[in-house]
């Protein structure tokens, strides 16, 4: 095979696999930490409203059972990946790493408008590469979260008289 036919084959070949990785995943656990983050930054206006509620970036980022949770469209009182409703993050540091089992637990740090958070970012190792399977905050986790606020939306719909 001739070197440039070679070179493009090899740069086909990269390409897939990027992404093949950026459609469910990440290489690393600090890369997917480091992207996650990145959508609560105050530079790009596209990059600086919270982690959105698409199914790419679902896929992307969570594990199946969590992302049918992350998509459901019932309005949330603060963003549990931040533990507010606004956000001026300061710098994110993971702070420690956990392996236990088929799960890793990511301990990460930053201040958000001046106030300490820390949180357990619960990850998994599969095919396609790290993703969230879930979030811990020192009272609760986000697929607790999730759930009780489809449970509350759900039987508020149904106390609804009809017209």
């Amino acid at each position: 095979m001739k070197p440039a036919l070679c070179a493009l084959a090899l740069a086909i070949a990269a390409t897939a696999s990027v992404q093949s990785i950026a459609s469910a995943g990440f290489r690393t656990p600090q890369s997917l930490v480091q992207n996650l983050y990145a959508w609560y930054g105050d530079g790009s206006p596209d990059y600086s409203h919270g982690l959105p509620r698409d199914e790419a970036t679902a896929r992307q980022f969570f594990h199946p059972s969590l992302a049918r949770a992350w998509l459901d469209d019932t309005p949330r009182p603060f963003d549990f990946l931040v533990q507010a409703t606004a956000w001026k993050l300061g710098a994110v540091a993971i702070t420690g790493m956990i392996k236990q089992f088929d799960r890793t637990y990511v301990r990460v740090a930053f201040m958000n408008q001046g106030k300490p958070v820390a949180l357990n970012i619960v990850i998994v190792n599969g095919d396609d590469g790290w993703v969230i399977s879930d979030v811990e905050s020192t009272h609760d986790s986000l697929t607790a979260f999730l759930a009780r606020l489809k449970a509350q939306t759900t039987k508020s719909k149904a106390k609804r008289p009809s017209p």
